[in-house]
């Protein structure tokens, strides 16, 4: 079945934003995954992605005026969900965080954007959330913090990557619940043995060379 474009729900990574060390600032890379599907592949995209968006939002903005028949419904979330309010856990490391979404939440939301797409006559398509790296990660997260409740909290830095992995992985098993097609870029990702150089400074967000890795992933959806 061929299909008229890509329509994508996602965070940060799907916009295809990106740590600028230079210039010490956020900003959207120019050779992104979803910019090269549509420049260099000639694929028709409509980006809804928004930098800091969870499930819960992408959700509510997922109305059926947004969603056009005939196109592949791109859904990539996790990100954000699973972050912690790193402030609360710097002033009070004995209080149990659920992340921003928790996860059985998550599920929810996911599920419903799944449905909505199909019964948009739609093709949805679910993604991991790429791997963090903890040390970077906790590094960023914790400037201007106690850090040292933030690891009393954790038990050891690490404790970070497994919480995000058990969102992916609640990603992967919805896939095959559904019966829905994945993009597994978290595994790609971690299977590159190179994690190190594809993600920016902070530790979460993938480089432009991460980019590059995700477009190859999703580029056999419609290429």
């Amino acid at each position: 079945m061929n299909f008229a474009g890509l329509s994508v729900w996602g965070d940060s990574i799907a916009k295809g934003v990106v740590f600028d060390e230079e210039r010490g600032r956020y900003a959207v890379c120019r050779d992104n995954c979803l910019s090269k599907l549509s420049r260099d592949a000639g694929v028709r995209v409509e980006n809804h992605s928004v930098m800091g968006q969870t499930s819960e939002k992408g959700l509510e903005r997922m109305v059926p005026e947004a969603l056009t028949a005939g196109e592949i419904a791109v859904i990539e979330y996790g990100g954000n969900d699973c972050d912690l309010d790193w402030k609360a856990v710097s002033e009070h490391p004995e209080q149990m965080q659920y992340g921003r979404v928790p996860v059985e939440r998550f599920v929810e939301n996911l599920t419903e954007m799944v449905r909505r797409a199909r019964a948009a006559q739609m093709l949805p398509v679910l993604v991991t959330p790429p791997p963090l790296i903890a040390q970077r990660y906790f590094d960023w997260v914790s400037r201007g913090l106690n850090r040292e409740n933030i690891l009393k909290y954790l038990g050891d830095v690490e404790h970070i990557f497994r919480w995000q992995a058990n969102y992916a992985d609640h990603v992967r098993a919805l896939a095959e619940k559904l019966g829905v097609r994945l993009v597994d870029i978290r595994s790609r990702m971690l299977e590159s043995g190179c994690l190190g150089e594809l993600m920016c400074v902070d530790g979460i967000h993938p480089n432009a060379r991460g980019h590059e890795l995700i477009y190859e992933a999703v580029a056999p959806l419609v290429v």
